[in-house]
């Protein structure tokens, strides 16, 4: 598949055709590009799942402490989420396919050095900063970003399909990394899964395209040839003025605030405390994974079903109705939790399990309708708060059950958090409303803005490709 692309001019695209004209569109193409990219995004999902199945490995073959470990995570953690932004920008400068392809090359590069480590500080430096920011480039902005470039319609149910894809890396490789660690060692798991994204990112650089317009093509159900936009220079400069411009708003921080409370009640609690809080009631902690392991896979469902739903319902309404049902189902929690797996804890795993991800499609629609073209990279910032929401909450939990002896009170307070974000989600402006002017990127000295169309027929003669062109 060859590209070539305009002149400084940007004229219109070998193959394409002026604005005023159908372009002759490929229905196969943009899918092309999301199933490429939910593989790029499984990848990152599977990287971020193994980390914690490397604690109890690590302190049994190197005597590390749980903590000593445990930071090494943390650093991953925040590494991921400060760095979506600036993926998010990064990928406005230089394309998606450099950007995602070098945070998978990055995994790669991570877990080749984790198998060579011998101190717990080389942990927290292979992977959790270079497999933290590799995987961080593939995740959530990425698919924002590929709905936002390839299609117009459907963009909620492809958001809803790439976010399940990481859902997928996440948890239904679960098992198949824990049957790799117990048969073979956490080792063989480790630089498995880095030739994985080693092999991934070849693809990402071989076959993704940034933008249809690449391959004179307009992106999913839109009736004109839509323009590359130019790129800019000062990637992780513009990633800091869309934050103080979009700070400067109501909407940013609703949406950031709704969106911590999302990361304190799944990954802050869900996923660090239901197995030491489930075994408190006396079950085992085989039963307790395998639970999570079926809310990871309704998952799927879920984020699916609401990235649909994103398409044809006011996003305010159904994300308030996503938390508010999220928090009655924690308050219920400790009413539900047993020795065995009862009826009614297995309908507590699937409500929350179509609740857990279903946020991100809404979420994704709002920072669109809002931000505009900052879209993706507002949410980068979004989700960063989502990250620090996980880590407040993971750290508090603890805290709970050191002082009161049992994980209730959290939950019951993690429900009420639920309630507030139902809340806030209402009172985001309705879209339509004025958009917060976007941050536009600084001309690159190899591009500049277009100039006034003339009236004359457009020249479609190939360009040469100016060299941040080249896809």
């Amino acid at each position: 598949m060859t590209t070539k692309r305009g002149s400084d001019t940007q004229s219109p695209q070998v193959g394409a055709v002026p604005r005023n004209q159908p372009a002759p569109a490929s229905r196969h193409l943009p899918w092309l590009m999301a199933a490429l990219a939910a593989l790029a995004l499984i990848t990152a999902g599977a990287a971020g799942t193994l980390g914690g199945l490397l604690v109890g490995p690590l302190h049994r073959d190197f005597g590390w402490s749980r903590s000593a470990i445990s930071a090494g995570m943390l650093v991953g953690m925040v590494v991921y989420g400060a760095g979506a932004p600036f993926a998010a920008a990064l990928m406005d400068r230089f394309g998606m396919r450099r950007v995602v392809g070098g945070g998978l090359g990055l995994v790669g590069v991570g877990a080749g050095l984790t198998v060579t480590m011998s101190a717990a500080w080389q942990f927290a430096l292979y992977w959790g900063v270079l497999a933290g920011a590799g995987s961080g480039a593939a995740a959530l902005a990425f698919a924002a970003a590929v709905a936002e470039r390839w299609f117009v319609r459907r963009r909620g149910l492809v958001t809803g399909m790439l976010t399940a894809a990481g859902v997928v890396g996440q948890f239904v490789f679960l098992p198949v990394l824990s049957e790799v660690i117990g048969r073979f060692g956490w080792r063989a798991a480790v630089l498995g899964l880095g030739v994985v994204a080693v092999a991934v990112a070849g693809m990402v650089l071989l076959l993704l395209r940034d933008h249809p317009a690449d391959v004179g093509q307009r992106p999913y159900g839109a009736s004109e040839f839509v323009p590359r936009p130019v790129a800019g220079a000062g990637a992780a400069r513009r990633a800091v003025r869309v934050l103080v411009r979009s700070a400067r708003t109501g909407p940013f921080w609703l949406l950031a605030g709704t969106f911590a409370v999302c990361g304190a009640s799944t990954n802050g609690i869900m996923w660090t405390h239901f197995a030491p809080a489930a075994h408190d009631h006396g079950m085992s902690v085989t039963l307790a994974a395998s639970l999570l392991s079926l809310v990871g896979l309704f998952n799927i469902a879920g984020t699916i079903g609401s990235g649909w739903l994103s398409d044809r319902v006011d996003v305010r309404r159904l994300l308030a109705a996503y938390y508010a049902l999220r928090g009655l189902s924690l308050c219920l929690l400790p009413m539900l939790l047993g020795a065995t797996a009862r009826p009614q804890l297995l309908v507590f795993v699937v409500v929350f399990g179509l609740l857990d991800v279903a946020t991100v499609p809404p979420t994704i629609a709002l920072c669109r309708q809002r931000f505009g073209a900052d879209a993706t990279v507002v949410f980068g910032w979004v989700n960063a708060a989502h990250q620090l929401g996980a880590g407040l909450l993971a750290l508090l939990g603890g805290a709970v059950r050191d002082v009161f002896g049992s994980y209730d009170p959290m939950w019951v307070g993690t429900g009420a958090l639920c309630g507030a974000a139902a809340l806030f989600a209402l009172t985001v402006p309705r879209p339509g409303g004025n958009r917060v002017p976007a941050v536009r990127p600084q001309a690159s000295t190899a591009r500049t803005q277009a100039p006034t169309a003339r009236p004359q027929a457009p020249n479609l003669r190939p360009q040469a490709p100016s060299p941040c062109d080249t896809a």
